[in-house]
């Protein structure tokens, strides 16, 4: 790979700008660039590297731009693009090449709300998954870098959080664990339109069930009640903290890798 490409890359992984990666990764006949060749694209247009330049090279900046602007789950992308003399007599190389494109520098993230026994081995867990983790809890002794160092931690009250520290996107996965279930409720209730790709809650089949019906006469929508998953994680019996966070991060690449998590969920029979 280029050394300027390398460079590059590198520096958006740790400043957390987003680009995309575009590597030819096939090609027939005869084509500006070869299998391998490598461009990185940014959210302005601005590219390092080349995988040919002309109309190719112009389609493929277009289709990264699309991954920007439909954010896309899977962060992966796929077309291909023949140079012929109807597109420009320029590039009339007449051959044909494919391009992966791969968008980098948003890491999978999950917001923890409650900073207790089980909302902290679940940070713990998480972080060791590579997923980015924010954990939210009112008090400040739970809430804190000392107790919880594998996170982002928030300390405020619940509507200040929303309001001025928590963002959400397609990538986004969130825990309720809180120390209660009124609490639980507030913040599902403040969660009804935001985007997030997986909604779990602690508690029992009855507890969830007294809080669905509270959701809905609260008017939180019917869609975001019926897509939560609770109660949360998967059915191995857990009993400690540490073997919640198991089950409920199990529960979350499940549904991160397409896993048919309804079946995953049936209950044990021993």
């Amino acid at each position: 790979m280029d050394l300027a490409i390398i460079e590059s890359l590198k520096k958006s992984l740790e400043t957390g700008k987003k680009c995309v990666l575009c590597t030819i990764i096939d090609e027939e006949g005869s084509t500006p660039r070869s299998v391998g060749s490598k461009m990185l694209v940014w959210e302005d247009g601005s590219i390092v590297g080349t995988i040919g330049g002309g109309v190719l090279e112009y389609h493929i900046i277009q289709e990264a731009l699309r991954l920007f602007r439909e954010d896309k789950t899977t962060a992966l992308y796929s077309e291909e693009f023949t140079a012929t003399e109807a597109d420009d007599p320029k590039a009339a190389c007449g051959g044909k090449t494919t391009v992966f494109l791969e968008l980098i520098g948003r890491k999978k993230e999950l917001i923890i709300f409650g900073a207790g026994h089980v909302g902290k081995a679940i940070a713990r867990v998480a972080s060791f998954l590579n997923y980015s983790v924010t954990l939210w809890d009112e008090r400040e002794e739970f809430a804190n870098p000392d107790n919880v160092p594998w996170a982002q931690t928030i300390a405020c009250p619940l509507d200040e959080a929303f309001e001025r520290y928590l963002s959400f996107h397609k990538l986004t996965h969130v825990v309720v664990v809180t120390r209660g279930h009124s609490l639980d409720t507030e913040v599902i209730r403040n969660l009804d339109g935001k985007t997030a790709c997986y909604i779990g809650v602690i508690g029992s089949k009855r507890k969830i069930a007294v809080m669905k019906e509270n959701l809905l006469k609260m008017g939180v929508s019917k869609e975001l009640v019926d897509r939560l998953y609770a109660p949360i994680g998967l059915p191995i019996k857990a009993e400690t903290p540490e073997e919640i966070a198991i089950s409920v991060m199990a529960e979350i690449i499940a549904v991160d890798n397409g896993a048919n998590v309804k079946g995953l969920r049936q209950p044990l029979d021993v």
